[in-house]
């Protein structure tokens, strides 16, 4: 990069660049201090040194035991192989499940930590479609967010999310389970789908929902079917018919890429130990519980009471940053498996 590497070699180099740096500072700090270990063993190996440096070097060296062991086990966490698709932006899809119109605002609720989370990360957050509830929310909404790593850092947000309350429409008071399901896609560059103009059909409609006049009097909206696979991709929400069409391309690339993703992971791991809990987007995995203030994530156990601020967006972090360690722990243990 100093050299003077420019335009997509620069990008390439600093994509490297950011992945070798924390390996190469945890390897740093791990010779710094097998360097400083191997200054007192050879002050405790000379017959001249004093009884008292003797002793204070015994005890600066049982100090480093546990320091020294704690910088190889990072270091050991930070060579484990890393998925290809971690420095990838993501599809973001978040559907209302059971429990109706709270199911819908909770959805929405989601939708809003992900986007405060987002912004919090420097991440860009665009709408690619958006079916709201009646009484407010989402029935369903999908979104890009782009950006460096979002893939890595939000892969294991996929799955059931149920939520305990007491929903605004009650007034009993009684508290109601309601679940949104969440699916974060990492976006597919040309490169990883080829699609044969062939095997696409293309229609266009207009638009509904918001948008005044332009509602009424353009069929900018576009649905795409594949059909070797019957996926089908309808976008409206731009104005333009070639931006629908671009993003409906998008969309369909991105889930095409995921089931080649999700068919090679299992014929490369059938029993996915590797995987925190099991992948499939219908297990339960959180669970948001209004009226004790908590967030309990079933597949590792951990419950914070920081409801707000994990819904805030702000803890979020808290959550995601246990889930990589303990599947980092699992993909360690493994490659030390004979």
């Amino acid at each position: 990069m100093a050299a003077g590497a420019e335009g997509g070699d620069y990008v390439r180099l600093a994509r490297d660049h950011a992945e070798l740096e924390p390996v190469v500072n945890r390897i740093r700090a791990l010779r710094a201090v097998e360097a400083e270990r191997a200054g007192l063993d050879q002050m405790l190996a000379d017959p001249a040194t004093d009884p008292e440096m003797r002793a204070l070097a015994v005890a600066e060296r049982d100090d480093l035991a546990p320091r020294l062991a704690a910088l190889e086990h990072d270091l050991r966490l930070a060579l484990v192989p890393k998925d290809a698709a971690d420095a990838r932006s993501v599809i973001l899809e978040i559907r209302a499940g059971t429990g109706g119109d709270e199911a819908a605002l909770f959805a929405g609720d989601l939708f809003r930590m992900y986007e405060r989370h987002a912004g919090a990360q420097g991440w860009k957050v665009e709408v690619i479609s958006a079916s709201e509830g009646e009484m407010g929310g989402f029935r369903e909404i999908i979104a890009e967010i782009s950006g460096a790593g979002v893939y890595g850092r939000l892969k294991f947000e996929s799955g059931v999310h149920r939520v305990q309350r007491v929903p605004v429409t009650e007034s009993g008071g009684r508290i109601h389970t309601s679940a949104a399901t969440v699916a974060v896609l990492p976006e597919a560059e040309e490169v990883d789908v080829r699609i044969a103009d062939a095997d696409l059909v293309f229609d266009t409609f207009r638009a509904s929902g918001a948008g005044g006049q332009h509602v009424n009097k353009t069929d900018s909206a576009v649905r795409v079917t594949h059909l070797p696979t019957g996926l089908a991709v309808a976008v409206q929400e731009e104005r333009s018919q070639h931006q629908n069409r671009a993003k409906a391309l998008m969309l369909l690339r991105t889930r095409l890429f995921d089931i080649e993703r999700e068919r090679r992971d299992e014929a490369r791991a059938a029993d996915r130990r590797t995987q925190v809990g099991s992948g499939d987007r219908s297990e339960r995995i959180r669970t948001y519980n209004f009226g004790q203030g908590r967030v309990t994530d079933h597949r590792i156990d951990l419950t914070l009471h920081k409801l707000p601020q994990v819904l805030d967006g702000s803890a979020l972090d808290e959550i995601i940053d246990a889930l990589l360690t303990d599947h980092r722990v699992r993909l360690l243990a493994q490659e030390a498996e004979p």
